[in-house]
């Protein structure tokens, strides 16, 4: 066994085996950047944390609160809300929305709560006619209802120009500001509602997009970093070990 051993390394046969060598640069490099990748997994863990949080305070809002109360407290893209109340007469329909690379409108209508100021409810996407000079016809609940959904900002989307509404009702509009709504109303509401699904009364198709900065999605993103610090560390650790043996003897001089 000893001489096919000795053999084997006279041929060039010997693996060698590895060992540890420290290497200066790697590791300052992975002593600066590990840290920094661990921060941002934890910093993200911390911004879910806070969205569970506020999402329970809203939930809880949305069932103890009355509608002025959530008002007077300030509203919020994102929060829940529950109101009683009926469909006002104003519609507004948000030119250039398309499904499915097919044209239409968001219906926004004017909704007048049993109490508290009016609120603008996006009542979802209606198919567009096939000619241009005709708006659809939409029914609209008359009589008192509850709906759900969450409050959005004003759809002020950026536009090169803006034609202007059309005149009559429902109103063809490219964006629609607080302050053309409260030309309609006494008071009006600083977010409009979006329905929360096709269920609600009076909605069409309210596929909303889910919120993308929910707390899951804060966790998908501290489950990357803490992955690319793993990654960091372990290939450190590979890298740090060289190769000894007959072929690296010169290492030595």
């Amino acid at each position: 066994m000893g001489f096919a051993k000795e053999c084997d390394k006279a041929g060039g046969k010997d693996p060698g085996h590895r060992r540890w060598r420290f290497n200066p640069r790697l590791m300052l490099f992975s002593g600066c950047l590990l840290p920094l990748l661990l921060a941002l997994g934890l910093w993200q863990l911390q911004r879910a944390g806070e969205k569970e949080v506020l999402l329970q305070q809203w939930q809880l809002q949305a069932t103890e609160l009355t509608w002025p109360e959530l008002v007077s407290l300030g509203l919020a893209s994102g929060q829940p809300v529950a109101l009683s109340g009926h469909y006002g007469e104003r519609s507004w329909l948000l030119d250039n929305r398309t499904r499915d690379g097919v044209a239409g409108y968001e219906i926004l209508t004017l909704f007048e709560p049993a109490e508290g100021p009016s609120v603008v409810v996006n009542r979802g996407w209606l198919r567009a006619p096939a000619s241009r000079e005709r708006l659809p016809v939409f029914p609209t609940p008359a009589s008192e209802v509850i709906v759900q959904g969450r409050l959005a900002d004003y759809p002020v989307p950026p536009v090169l120009a803006d034609a202007g509404p059309s005149p009559g009702w429902p109103r063809r509009v490219q964006a629609l500001h607080q302050s053309a709504v409260a030309a309609e109303a006494d008071t009006v509401a600083s977010k409009v509602i979006r329905l929360a699904g096709g269920d609600q009364p009076g909605a069409f198709r309210a596929d909303w997009q889910p919120d993308r900065m929910g707390p899951q999605t804060h966790y998908g993103y501290a489950v990357q970093w803490f992955s690319l610090a793993l990654a960091l560390l372990v290939l450190t650790i590979i890298a740090s070990y060289r190769k000894t043996g007959a072929d690296n003897d010169n290492d030595n001089g």
